[in-house]
């Protein structure tokens, strides 16, 4: 019966993607499908289900993996707060949209959350229904991250600032409750030793940490398909840190939470993360969603009137724990979308799973009630995704073009300027000379500055741009500025140098801080070399139809799709791929990877729409 019961989740977990895909179902998680799927199996309609032994053994650790993943999942970069967010600007940049960070809207919107949870603790417990007010506080307090990144992704919204906040929020919602939960279990566990020693995790992770922080310095050197050597050391992690878990009396699940930490801090490469996910969520994750629904008696519930009134009590706490969200998301974006984000950030299921699995085990909470919690969490998982959905449209600094400024007007950036203005690019040029700006001005935009100083050019956006681009005869001026820029915080700046002296001697320097350089006579010898030893490449970086293009893959969409299967392989040529510091030729077999850099061939008015999908960070 063992093999017969494993045979049938294993069957169901091939059948539920495949059903899924062929009949549209795009409204519902995965998660949830299996979670129903699994109500069917089992003794609530169909019973061809039990439990047992093996069944156990392969829930719990399809927990492990589980927050050994969502660990993974979190953004650190999130927590950062630049020195100055840059903001979108407005009418050629000359105004300023003054808005919250993505952090400040976060922590209030979550900060809202903890105080809305206790106390629909508090009301829930004044009702007599349910009398643990810390256990179902960390229940409401819940967010479930895996579904909050499926519904941004699909709508590509992991890079737009709407979509980092409710992801910030979302990590919040694990990593707060999973350290609430630790010390739940160990005030009321009868295996529990003293409270400090929960310290002991994060030391033994922080050590972990330090210990192979340098193994990923020469791991491309060392791994091979027959040793797999970072997945040895995902599981070496898991393991380690629930055994310290669970010798110092806390529960096995925040050791594999923290391992995740502790990997996605080693900043492994991403086909780790794509192999972890493939053994998580290819074989022992499914089975612990399908084996919590079978073990979720909706006969027994719908019997029990106490839990029937249970049932939509707790819903509406959800609800209401993230009410106030709303207020939060309104301080920086429109009211409908507000409300959608608020509905995203309803949504919960991952961790309530591992909150209830631990509450069961202490004895702190019966079936029904149990059942209750994870019927509730079910049905949010089915509106907040619906709503999100119907509500949300584009934000106004989403849909703004990649603002480039040009410092210097002169023959080489006017034109470079005046044929960007045609595509996806919002241009402005800036100079001090006033001849060069009668010269031009009539030709693109370009702003008359009275000085080239740093300040005074922070002072007047000079700076608030996707890229910056120094193009003044001045080298020392521009290495001067370039360091500025970088410093405010510009994500691409890119400085001629036309003394190569100068150039020589702050190359390493400028190297270091992400600086991009240019000198007029190197670009001319190349040209020239180009021109004798590949005379078709020239003609086709010179033509008016067709020219070579480079674009970062970041959509995660197009991972380790084969050439071949590209949806717009037929309107470009991919000539060559730049992937772990060497080139490669494609042929139409050969898989893309996240991160590849892309050197394709495309007509002019087609390849902009190219580089935005492959470009896109989703």
């Amino acid at each position: 019966m063992n093999q017969l019961s494993l045979l049938i989740i294993l069957l169901a977990a091939l059948v539920i993607p495949l059903a899924m895909a062929r009949f549209k179902i795009t409204f519902l998680p995965t998660a949830v499908v299996e979670i129903i799927v699994g109500v069917f199996l089992g003794p609530s309609v169909f019973n061809w289900i039990t439990s047992s032994s093996t069944l156990d053994i392969l829930q719990n650790v399809g927990v492990i993996f589980l927050l050994f993943l969502s660990g993974m999942e979190i953004d650190f970069s999130l927590f950062k707060r630049k020195n100055r967010e840059l903001t979108p600007l407005e009418e050629k940049g000359k105004q300023h949209q003054a808005k919250y960070s993505v952090l400040t809207v976060a922590i209030i919107g979550y900060a809202s959350i903890v105080v809305m949870s206790i106390l629909m603790a508090y009301i829930l417990n004044l009702t007599g229904l349910f009398s643990d007010i810390w256990l179902s506080a960390i229940l409401f307090m819940t967010i479930s991250l895996g579904i909050v990144i499926a519904g941004l992704k699909e709508k590509e919204l992991l890079s737009k600032p709407f979509g980092q906040t409710i992801l910030l929020i979302a990590a919040l919602g694990e990593v707060v409750p999973m350290v609430g939960l630790t010390f739940y279990a160990s005030a009321y566990s009868p295996h529990s030793k003293s409270l400090w020693l929960i310290l002991l995790i994060l030391v033994a992770a922080a050590l972990l940490f330090w210990r192979f922080k340098a193994f990923f310095r020469f791991f491309d050197q060392i791994n091979k398909s027959t040793t797999q050597v970072d997945i040895r050391l995902s599981f070496f992690m898991i393991v380690t840190l629930v055994t310290v878990a669970e010798s110092v009396g806390a529960e096995g699940i925040l050791g594999a939470f923290l391992a995740g930490i502790v990997i996605k801090l080693l900043e492994p490469h991403e086909e780790t993360k794509v192999r972890l996910d493939s053994i998580g969520y290819g074989f022992f994750i499914p089975i612990f969603f399908i084996m919590s629904g079978v073990n979720l008696n909706l006969r027994e519930l719908v019997s029990n009137p106490h839990t029937l009134l249970l049932i939509p009590v707790i819903f509406v706490g959800y609800l209401l724990a993230k009410a106030l969200v709303f207020a939060a998301l309104k301080m920086r974006f429109k009211t409908a979308n507000a409300i959608a984000g608020t509905a995203m950030s309803a949504t919960t299921i991952t961790v309530v799973l591992a909150v209830l699995q631990v509450a069961s085990h202490l004895h702190k909470i019966t079936d029904q009630q149990s059942g209750a919690f994870l019927l509730s969490a079910v049905i949010t998982c089915v509106v907040g995704p619906l709503v999100f959905n119907k509500l949300y449209s584009a934000e106004a600094e989403d849909l703004k073009k990649t603002t480039v400024h040009f410092i210097g007007t002169n023959l080489t950036t006017v034109p470079v300027a005046q044929q960007l203005a045609k595509g996806w690019y919002d241009v402005t040029m800036y100079t001090n000379n006033q001849h060069n700006y009668r010269a031009f001005n009539s030709e693109i935009s370009i702003t008359l500055l009275d000085s080239l100083d740093a300040e005074f050019m922070i002072d007047h956006g000079v700076f608030d741009a996707d890229i910056v681009v120094f193009g003044q005869i001045n080298s020392e001026k521009n290495y001067q500025l370039a360091k500025t820029a970088k410093k405010y915080g510009v994500r691409r700046v890119i400085v001629r140098f036309e003394d190569r002296n100068i150039l020589d001697e702050r190359r390493d320097e400028l190297d270091q801080l992400g600086v991009e350089l240019y000198n007029t006579p190197d670009v001319n010898i190349s040209m020239l070399r180009s021109l004798i030893e590949a005379p078709s490449t020239m003609r086709l970086m010179t033509s008016t139809e067709s020219s070579v293009y480079e674009v970062a893959l970041r959509n995660s969409r197009y991972a380790d799709i084969q050439v071949r299967n590209i949806p717009f392989i037929d309107k470009i040529t991919i000539t060559q791929i730049y992937r772990d510091k060497r080139f490669i030729r494609p042929s139409g077999g050969t898989p893309l990877k996240l991160n590849d850099r892309i050197i394709f061939t495309s007509s002019k008015s087609e390849a902009p729409e190219v580089r935005r999908e492959l470009g896109k960070l989703n």
